[in-house]
């Protein structure tokens, strides 16, 4: 993927200076064993820590929004600013489209803790958006685990991951990430375990569609190879590949993701045809 000429987003807030010794509001031990239950990539976990009290970002987390040159040393964090520059520009036309306005969201860049609208976040609950302040969070160590825990190395494949945690985004503001809390609220295990994946694989839809616009944007150049990239990051954190790694037998009902083969479908169906009117997975006989 070439991203290096691409447009720097506005919306990064890097609290990384912050680390993990400062002080949050909330968390405790619930917050452990929120993360836990969180322990699969790109949970929403606002369903899991409702309830909890609203963390507050205190007065000793810095706020810093990054320039362009303060990336400049920090080509991770550089690369990061650039691919959610592409998915302001991609999503941002396609709501205009349908005559709706795209809210940015922000990205928080932080290490080991920080606090957000829906509790203490934790690097061990790998990436994961925030429905009630809107904001996408991610410890850069992640990408470590990706390549050598879940064997998904490449700059697409965590380009990926930022595009995933967008769709939760895009979700948010239609209302659909809130209707689906709602029904989950009211059912049993097993129900809400298979509307959260319905709702999880509908984010890797529309991480395939930004894929398949963000060749129009100019921030960002696919490569050969890309494409597959973001396949197998999608495929290695299938529940099913997930489970069986953790403790050798899988538990369908239990699943909250969706299967590696559900992953790739869902995520190539959005590359391939870039059409978000096709992308009501809960609409779905068969996932």
């Amino acid at each position: 993927m070439k991203w290096r000429d691409g447009r720097r987003s506005k919306n990064i807030v890097d609290r990384r200076r912050s680390g993990s010794g400062k002080k949050v509001a909330g968390g405790g031990i619930g917050t452990l064993v929120i993360i836990l239950a969180a322990m699969y990539f790109g949970v929403d976990p606002t369903f899991l820590l409702e309830g909890m009290q609203s963390a507050n970002v205190s007065p000793g987390v810095e706020e810093m929004r990054p320039g362009a040159e303060d990336l400049a040393d920090d080509p991770l964090a550089d690369m990061v600013s650039v691919v959610i520059a592409d998915t302001e520009d991609v999503w941002r036309e396609i709501f205009a489209d349908a005559d709706q306005r795209y809210e940015e969201p922000r990205l928080v860049l932080f290490s080991g803790t920080t606090p957000s609208s829906c509790g203490t976040g934790q690097a061990a609950m790998g990436p994961f958006y925030c429905s009630a302040d809107k904001n996408a969070y991610i410890d850069l160590s992640f990408y470590r685990d990706l390549q050598n825990r879940f064997n998904a190395p490449g700059d697409f494949a965590q380009a990926y991951v930022i595009a995933h945690e967008v769709g939760h985004h895009v979700q948010n503001l239609l209302g659909t990430s809130g209707e689906v809390n709602r029904l989950r609220r009211q059912s049993g295990d097993a129900e809400s375990n298979r509307l959260s994946v319905r709702l999880e694989l509908q984010a890797d839809r529309f991480a395939g569609i930004w894929a398949h616009h963000s060749r129009r944007t100019g921030n960002i150049s696919l490569e050969p190879g890309d494409i597959e990239e973001a396949l197998n990051a999608a495929s290695a954190i299938g529940d099913d590949r997930l489970q069986k790694q953790s403790r050798g037998s899988v538990a369908p009902d239990s699943f909250t993701h969706g299967t590696s083969a559900q992953r790739v479908r869902w995520f190539r169906a959005g590359f391939e045809h870039g059409n978000p009117g096709r992308c009501d997975t809960f609409a779905a006989d068969s996932i």
